[in-house]
């Protein structure tokens, strides 16, 4: 068995020097930090802009406030998953992207990874790039520069390189910085929401009340559309493979959970409040009716506040995204590969720039991504609980024949089926502007993507396992 890429070989871990080490196996003496950092380091990310959108959309479908906050809480509770498979990161010592060779084969982890991995990190690296181009556009528009061309493309590359510099130190970098990231964004977010809560219309009404199939719909867009954001963060094992790896797992869940799920939920039940304020000017986009409430000092630092936290998240998913390239085999050391991420995400983003709103991607590209993220986090969750996250981060990374996760011909069938069954069952139940599956149509549009897709992966993924395809080749 080749010996696998351990810490012992010169990686340092520190927030003053690019951070060389990618999936390489972290040995115990190189584990440091406390469960309660990764609080800070989910909740700068999870002050958002996007949290706006998704809680403005939640209005736009036709939910009442008080339904729409509803939404919000169930959605967010989603959070509990990334919790639950960040864990495996201190077990293994290693990146989730060589973990789920555990659920996938050693072989049969590389496409999986390939398409998941590359996926989601590029939608939501465009998504939140978008987001901070179409603001800083807007408000270099008031400064006189009005190109529509050149402004946004240019704020796109800024963004862009202080993503991928954040990316390329790495680690501690993010550890050092986040908690104050987190505490400068939240106090710029309720300074914004203070502007907001005076001009609420707490009397709003939908001017068509809800009912019955079609309240339903709604309802389950709605949660898909929050739901999507915390299902889509299988890199929690990334962030939390440094701790020790006698790290109390129920201290781990809770601050990554709560990290994500409290920001995130408390502004976006302000997004929805937003909607009643900026209903009738959304049609020039809900970042440009935003900044158009806002007194003119606090417009500046909205913006600065939205850049920061794409700063903090792209930077994170640029982070993972690179050592997934290095878990699907590819001959790059972990800095060259958040650069060819960063790369790929800007080219994504200037094309979105180009051609749509950031309310229409949002909810068109969220919806979509349970298709992948759905199945994906019910497997790895499902992995865990069942294996009792014991993972063996030597075992991981012998990828010779025999091996104990070679298992049948380099493939785990239950792993690959429930998650290519669980993806095609969520296609069915899903319902967007431009794809609805023919389960939600028979359902009158209800979209049952998300907890159908799930349920269907974890019980498939557990009966293959207790059958003798699934015993194949495993231990």
């Amino acid at each position: 068995m080749k010996t696998p890429p351990s810490a012992g070989e010169g990686f340092v871990d520190a927030a003053t020097q690019p951070e060389t080490r990618g999936i390489e196996l972290i040995g115990a003496g190189e584990r440091h930090g406390r469960a309660r950092d990764l609080f800070f380091v989910w909740a700068a990310p999870s002050v958002s802009i996007l949290n706006f959108t998704v809680g403005a959309t939640l209005v736009l479908l036709g939910l009442e406030l008080w339904q729409a906050i509803l939404v919000v809480l169930a959605g967010s509770a989603m959070w509990v998953f990334p919790g639950i498979i960040a864990i495996s990161g201190p077990a293994a010592g290693t990146s989730g992207s060589v973990i789920t060779r555990a659920i996938y084969g050693i072989i049969g982890n590389k496409p999986v990874v390939a398409f998941t991995g590359w996926l989601i990190g590029a939608v939501f690296l465009a998504l939140n790039w978008l987001a901070s181009s179409f603001l800083g556009a807007d408000m270099l528009a008031g400064m006189g520069l009005t190109d529509p061309v050149v402004v946004p493309i240019a704020v796109t590359l800024v963004i862009s390189a202080l993503t991928v510099l954040v990316a390329v130190y790495g680690h501690a970098l993010i550890l050092r910085i986040y908690s104050w990231l987190a505490i400068v964004l939240a106090v710029i977010f309720v300074t914004v929401t203070a502007f907001i809560l005076p001009q609420v219309d707490w009397s709003y009404q939908a001017a068509e009340p809800l009912a019955g199939v079609p309240l339903w719909s709604a309802i389950t867009i709605g949660f898909t559309l929050v739901a999507s954001g915390p299902i889509s963060y299988i890199n929690s094992p990334d962030i939390a493979r440094y701790l020790p790896r006698s790290t109390k797992a129920s201290h781990i869940i809770a601050a990554t959970a709560l990290g994500g799920a409290l920001p995130g939920a408390v502004f976006t039940a302000v997004g929805v409040l937003l909607a009643t304020v900026v209903m009738g000017g959304m049609d020039a986009g809900i970042e440009s009716a935003l900044l158009g409430i806002l007194p003119a000092w606090l417009g500046p630092v909205f913006v600065i506040g939205v850049i920061v936290n794409t700063v903090a998240l792209n930077g994170m998913t640029t982070y993972t995204s690179s050592m997934a390239l290095q878990a699907i085999g590819l001959p790059l050391r972990r800095i060259p590969a958040a650069v060819i991420v960063g790369v790929i995400g800007t080219a994504l983003t200037i094309y979105l720039v180009l051609s749509t709103s950031l309310l229409d991607a949002v909810n068109l590209m969220l919806q979509f991504l349970v298709i992948v993220s759905a199945p994906t986090m019910a497997v790895f969750v499902a992995d865990v609980v069942l294996r009792r996250n014991r993972y063996d981060g030597v075992d991981l990374f012998d990828e010779e024949r025999g091996g104990r996760f070679w298992y049948s011909g380099g493939w785990s069938i239950p792993g690959v089926v429930a998650v290519l069954a669980g993806g095609i069952v969520t296609a069915l139940c899903l319902s967007t502007t431009v794809w609805t599956g023919p389960v939600s149509e028979a359902l009158g549009y209800v979209d049952l993507s998300v907890p159908v897709g799930m349920l269907v992966s974890v019980v498939l993924y557990t009966a293959l396992l207790r059958t003798p395809l699934g015993k194949a080749g495993r231990p």
